[in-house]
């Protein structure tokens, strides 16, 4: 399933986007929490199942049933692909996914799944290889859309809306430093982690990871 990672690097990969500045604003007003995640307004209410995180666990082989294995600690049934042996170490790459339902108002709503083992690996370096493909992080320049405030409970906060290369657009709270910069700036260097989907590649979800300066 992997075997396209290095050309779907090449690739525009497809993301969801954010809620409109308005809608953040307005929503704001009933909430003090700011958030990093992203549905695609345009497409109105509705539900979308995202890529959200991947992870490596180490494990042991237990009982072999057929062409499955059981693998320990947990007792998780997996396929048995590289003929394993009873107690044989390895390890497994576990996925989580994310329902994001939004509403007629463009509020967000978030269920994260389960972890789910996807694949076993003899070794620990093969199954890094994967998570480094299957998680990127990327370094690049995004549109300022704007910065204002916010005043709940006699208490002002700033937030700065950025427009990804996708057209997704996403807050952040910021400080009064960085508001300052913002504030008339057109263009900032932000970090952003690409989680892609194990089955299709060039489905993705981008994360906000920091400012890149």
């Amino acid at each position: 399933m992997l075997r396209n990672m290095q050309s779907g690097n090449k690739r525009r990969l497809r993301m969801f986007a954010v809620l409109p500045i308005l809608l953040l604003a307005l929503a704001l007003g009933a909430c003090s929490s700011g958030s990093v995640l992203s549905t695609n307004s345009d497409d109105g209410p509705g539900v979308n199942t995202v890529p959200w995180d991947y992870r490596i666990q180490e494990g042991s082989v237990g009982d072999l049933i057929g062409s499955d294995m059981t693998v320990l600690p947990d007792n998780e049934l997996l396929a048995n692909d590289n003929n394993y042996a009873t107690g044989q170490q390895i390890w497994t790459l576990q996925s989580m996914s994310a329902t994001l339902t939004t509403d007629d108002q463009g509020r967000n709503d978030v269920q994260l799944s389960g972890w789910t083992t996807l694949k076993s690996y003899p070794d620990e370096a093969s199954a890094k290889t994967d998570l480094e493909n299957l998680k990127v992080s990327v370094t690049t320049d995004v549109d300022v859309v704007g910065v204002y405030k916010t005043a709940l409970n006699g208490e002002t906060r700033n937030f700065a809306v950025l427009e990804l290369p996708s057209g997704n657009r996403m807050k952040q709270p910021v400080d009064d430093t960085r508001y300052g910069k913002l504030k008339d700036a057109k263009e900032v260097a932000v970090v952003l982690e690409e989680v892609h989907d194990f089955a299709d590649y060039d489905l993705a979800y981008a994360k906000f990871r920091g400012w890149a300066n």
